[in-house]
């Protein structure tokens, strides 16, 4: 399963775009800002909980989250710099530490909404996915 984050609006407080799952446009997403420097190391740009991940190819699987009450949940393996990068719901940057929110729709640069119904339409997907022991990627463009 290849799924592509396409960044495509940077403000002050977020990083909007689109989720693609295998070549299919499938919701839109919200992070932290893009402060990402690729002349500098991840600990001169990174603000703890305030930052978007590194542009990458990173691999997916599913894990219990702490912050979940250990709810099983996507999670992005060997991200630089960052450590427990989900793919959750949520509405604004507020809402992630470094993850990946997804939404039915976009409210504005900054807020996406019907965060759970994307989700709950992502996670199965996932899930399938790694239960045939399909190998599951997301990438920036």
């Amino acid at each position: 399963m290849k799924i592509v984050l396409q960044r495509e609006s940077l403000t002050e407080t977020s990083t909007a775009g689109t989720l693609f799952v295998d070549g299919e446009k499938f919701c839109y997403t919200l992070e932290d800002p893009m402060r990402e420097d690729p002349r500098k190391p991840v600990a001169e740009w990174k603000l703890k909980g305030r930052t978007a991940i590194p542009t990458g190819d990173y691999r997916v699987t599913l894990a219990p989250s702490p912050k979940r009450g250990g709810r099983i949940m996507p999670l992005l393996l060997a991200v630089p710099g960052f450590t427990g990068i989900q793919i959750h719901s949520g509405n604004t940057a507020e809402d992630t530490e470094g993850c990946i929110l997804v939404g039915t729709w976009r409210d504005n640069a900054d807020t996406i909404r019907g965060s759970r119904a994307a989700y709950e339409k992502l996670f199965p997907k996932i899930q399938t996915a790694v239960g045939r022991m399909e190998e599951v990627r997301i990438g920036q463009e």
